[in-house]
């Protein structure tokens, strides 16, 4: 009977740990383990600082020709397209990596917005 009940209640911390909001310090150690070594400001990403609410490439960096023709504002239907599947949202962009969970770039996009 314990075991069940000990089961059970494990269940129900999951789920909703699970159906917990994105938050801004989720998506910073997203970030950090899975963006920051490109995207400190070297040559292999942008640094992205302010990118949120920014206009499409606009950041100081050698952005292929497929990203440079998107346009609008990295809004955050934007950056979610663009984590989920960055060469179907640009093709030919030089960004491979997806993030392919919705809560993880839901976290990311919520960190990107605190970075100014």
């Amino acid at each position: 009977m314990f075991r069940r009940v000990a089961i059970a209640s494990l269940s129900a911390l999951a789920l909703s740990l699970a159906a917990a909001p994105a938050s801004a310090a989720d998506g910073q150690q997203l970030f950090n383990m899975q963006c920051k070594m490109c995207h400190a400001g070297g040559p292999m990403g942008p640094a992205l600082n302010g990118v949120a609410g920014a206009k499409i490439a606009s950041k100081p960096f050698a952005y292929s020709p497929a990203l440079k023709a998107k346009e609008g504002t990295w809004t955050d239907a934007n950056l979610d397209a663009f984590l989920k599947a960055p060469t179907q949202f640009a093709p030919g962009t030089k960004m491979m990596i997806a993030v392919p969970s919705d809560e993880n770039r839901a976290a990311i996009i919520a960190f990107l917005k605190t970075l100014k």
